[in-house]
């Protein structure tokens, strides 16, 4: 029966081209609006490591007081000072745990007529990469001895790898990073978290270009290797440079900790509010403890990592999905009522309800897979349109896959049969005898 009811909607479409062409270019708009947007919420809303991030948190610590506001409320600043964040780090009381700060030192190829590599990566503890669980292509991560030895060891991208040594297993060689040699002991495989939760102080949850260098926390300090990326402070340091800001209140310093279950949290929160109130003692704070400890997920909704503008553009183009349909309806209301005296003779010829439900739920499928279709279309015109209105490292996350296409076929064929709903209902309605004797 299936077969009988394609061929009639087929029939019935091609009978009205006009009307037919009007309802598959409504859906396919509303469609290719919704699910553009939905690639770039989808990318931006995603959890970057879904089976780990409820065990991954961000403690901060109130290391400015009242003076300090956000949204009319008392919060802790977004990141750490160098000071408690080494406190953090001597105290351990995390399975695992790194403090964390943005780099971007140049590195000296090999080659007296090659020219310096400008590079951004991150100075961390070796805690920092089981944490995250950053996949290798050669080698591993350096140990905790030589995070205590302050060993001038280094983890490389892929893609730096590819540009120093052609890609080659280069683990044992080393590089200069400012004037002093640094011995890869591992290479990373592509690996660019997005958003970029272990650093959103510094990248703000975004950034297409990948880390390239990773170094030892503590020998990045000894060395001098300057910071980059975001700074904040409360009131203006007395002295300036590398060293004084690592004493001031200013906050620089990214942290992230694994606490593998509730009581870990639990304590963990203890261990915060027991520092902070012992830093009130000694004279530091002159407030009561004003800590968080804010999972990934949470920390991502608290930092507004997913732009306004997109949420927006969500609900507009959903409102728009919303017209399309309602448009759609109209529609098809009125050209399956036009075929009451068709429906009447069916229904009495002994056709039953489900027979007209069947057969024109049939057609209005047919409507939406070609509004998918032409969805499909529009989706990736609209994909590589956002690139205008949205910012470079947010736009380029959208892109079309299996998921997304399939997705856009679904939703226009689920739309047209929901839209197809009413109009076919009160298809169903139509009476054999008053057709009968009307015509």
């Amino acid at each position: 029966m299936f077969g009988y009811y394609l061929e009639l909607a087929l029939r019935s479409l091609r009978r009205s081209p006009g009307l037919t062409l009007l309802m598959v270019i409504a859906i396919g708009f509303g469609v290719a609006a919704s699910m553009t947007t939905y690639s770039v919420l989808r990318a931006v809303s995603g959890d970057p490591i879904p089976w780990k991030s409820s065990r991954l948190f961000v403690p901060l610590i109130d290391a400015w007081g009242p003076r300090a506001k956000r949204n009319g409320e008392t919060e802790p600043p977004d990141a750490l000072t160098y000071i408690d964040a080494m406190a953090l780090m001597r105290d351990h009381r995390a399975k695992l745990q790194s403090a964390i700060y943005m780099i971007a030192p140049s590195i000296l190829p090999e080659g007296a007529m090659k020219h310096p590599l400008n590079v951004t990566g991150h100075a961390v503890y070796s805690e920092f990469f089981p944490m995250v669980e950053a996949p290798f292509t050669y080698g591993a991560a350096w140990s905790a001895d030589d995070d205590k030895r302050r060993a001038a060891v280094a983890v490389i991208s892929q893609k730096l790898n590819l540009k120093l040594f052609g890609g080659t297993d280069s683990v044992g060689r080393t590089i200069s990073v400012q004037g002093k040699g640094y011995r890869i002991v591992g290479v990373l495989d592509d690996w660019n978290p997005q958003p970029r939760y272990y650093d959103v102080f510094n990248s703000g949850g975004f950034s297409t270009d990948k880390d390239d260098l990773f170094i030892p926390f503590e020998q990045a300090i000894e060395t001098g290797v300057s910071k980059d990326g975001s700074t904040s402070c409360a009131t203006t340091p007395k002295d300036r440079g590398f060293t004084a800001l690592q004493q001031s209140s200013c906050v620089w310093v990214s942290y992230l900790a694994q606490l593998d279950d509730a009581a870990s949290v639990t304590a963990y929160r203890q261990y915060l509010d027991g520092y902070a109130h012992d830093q009130q003692q000694a004279g530091r704070f002159a407030w009561a403890p004003n800590n968080r400890l804010y999972d990934i997920d949470a920390w991502l909704t608290v930092q507004e990592v997913a732009p306004r503008d997109t949420k927006i553009s969500a609900v507009v183009a959903l409102g728009l999905l919303v017209v399309c349909l309602v448009n759609t309806v109209g529609l098809l209301l009125a050209k399956f009522l036009r075929r009451s005296s068709e429906i009447g003779i069916r229904r009495a010829l002994g056709a039953p309800r489900s027979a007209i439900y069947a057969q024109f739920l049939t057609e209005a499928s047919i409507v939406g897979l070609a509004g998918g279709m032409v969805g499909l279309l529009l989706t990736g015109v609209g994909v590589v349109a956002m690139s205008v209105m949205l910012p470079r490292n947010i736009a380029s996350l959208a892109r079309m896959d299996i998921s997304l296409l399939l997705m856009t076929l679904a939703v226009a064929v689920l739309s047209a049969v929901l839209a197809g709903l009413y109009p076919t209902f009160r298809a169903a309605q139509v009476q054999p005898a008053w057709q009968l004797k009307s015509n």
